[in-house]
C-alpha cells in the first residue's frame, strides 16, 4: 500500500486546501494472525520513528470508532516523506493506518475515514488530500463527520518544493499565529482562495500568482522559515506562484516547464544563505485511493 504526501494551504487556503503529491509512504504486510487481536504492529520503519507510530495509532483508533475486530497485522513501513517538513508525513502515516484497517475489515464510508484521521491529526486538510488524491478542500462540522471536496489538478502543473534541513513542528508554527484576524484580511484570503480554485479548473494560470497570496499565516511565520520571503518574492517568468507548504519549513513554487532550471534557482537561494536544502519537482497524485504498487518518487538533490 502506498499513501501520498501532501502540500496544504496553497497560500490563502489556510486549514482548507490540500493537494496530494508524488512522494510516498509505503506499507508492506509481513504477517497476519487470525487471532482477533485487532492490532497493527510496525515491525520495521525506515526512517526509524521515535515513540508510538502514527500508523499503529490510527489502526487502533479505527477499531475503537467502528467496534470491528481484525486479525493481528504486522507491517514494515518505508517513507520518502521528510518529517516535520510541511509535507504531511504525519497525515500520510495516519491515513495508512485507517486504510490498512479498512483493507482487513470491510469498505467504510469516506466520512468515517476522514473523521478518524482528523481526530488524530487535528486538521483535515492534509488527511483529505492523502485519502482522496488530487486537490481537496474540507468542511469541518461540529459534532459531525467532515466533508471532503475533490477537484482534478491540471496535469501540466508541477510543484517545485524546497525543504531546508531544519525541522519545524506544526505546534510551533501554529503558536506564531494570532488568535483573531482583521476582517479585511479574512476577505482578502476568501477572494484569493476562490480565485485559486477557479484558475486551476479553468487553466487560467496567469491568475495564480495573485491567487496564492495570503495574509492569515505566511506573514506570521516568516521569522521561522528560512528564505520564505525570498522565495515568495521571486520574479521569474516560469514561476506561476509561490507559497509556504503547510506549516513549513518547505516552500513550493508552481510551474509547468523549465523545472531543472527552477530547481537550481531555489538551490542557489539556500546555498547563498548557507542553509542545506533538498529540492524536488513533484507531480500531483491524482488517484482517489492509496495504491498497492510501489511508485517511484523523486530523489531530490541535496546541497
Amino acid at each position: 500500500m502506498t499513501v501520498p504526501a501532501s502540500v496544504a494551504n496553497l497560500g490563502g487556503g489556510f486549514d482548507t486546501l490540500g493537494v496530494a503529491v508524488q512522494l510516498y509512504l509505503r506499507l508492506r504486510v509481513v504477517d497476519v494472525r487470525d487471532d482477533g487481536g485487532t492490532t497493527l504492529s510496525v515491525v520495521k520503519s525506515t526512517p526509524a520513528v521515535r515513540g508510538r507510530n502514527s500508523v499503529e495509532r490510527a489502526f487502533e483508533a479505527m477499531a475503537r470508532w467502528t467496534g470491528l475486530k481484525t486479525p493481528s497485522v504486522f507491517v514494515e513501513a518505508e517513507s520518502d516523506i521528510p518529517m516535520a517538513a510541511g509535507l504531511g508525513s504525519s497525515a500520510a502515516a495516519t491515513v495508512a493506518g485507517v486504510r490498512m484497517f479498512e483493507r482487513v475489515t470491510q469498505p467504510l464510508p469516506d466520512g468515517v475515514l476522514l473523521a478518524v484521521a482528523t481526530s488524530l491529526e487535528g486538521h483535515a486538510d492534509n488527511a483529505a488530500a492523502a485519502l482522496h488524491g488530487g486537490l481537496t478542500s474540507v468542511i469541518e462540522r461540529e459534532g459531525e463527520e467532515p466533508i471532503a471536496l475533490r477537484w482534478q489538478w491540471p496535469e501540466e502543473l508541477r510543484l517545485i518544493v524546497a525543504t531546508p534541513s531544519v525541522g519545524l513542528s506544526t505546534s510551533k508554527a501554529r503558536a506564531a499565529l494570532a488568535d483573531s484576524v482583521p476582517r479585511k484580511d479574512a476577505v482578502f484570503n476568501l477572494q484569493r482562495v476562490l480565485g485559486l480554485v477557479h484558475a486551476l479548473q479553468e487553466g487560467d494560470y496567469g491568475r495564480l500568482r495573485e491567487a496564492v497570496r495570503d495574509r492569515l499565516h505566511q506573514p506570521a511565520r516568516t521569522a521561522l522559515i528560512p528564505q520564505l520571503d525570498t522565495v515568495l518574492a521571486l520574479d521569474d517568468p516560469e514561476i506561476l506562484g509561490s507559497f509556504l507548504s503547510g506549516a513549513g519549513p518547505s516552500v513550493a513554487v508552481l510551474a509547468r516547464r523549465d523545472f531543472d532550471r527552477l530547481e537550481r534557482l531555489l538551490q542557489s537561494i539556500y546555498e547563498r544563505a548557507n542553509c542545506p536544502v533538498t529540492v524536488r519537482t513533484l507531480g500531483v497524485h491524482q488517484s482517489s485511493e492509496a495504491t498497492r504498487e510501489a511508485v517511484a518518487s523523486a530523489q531530490g538533490r541535496t546541497v
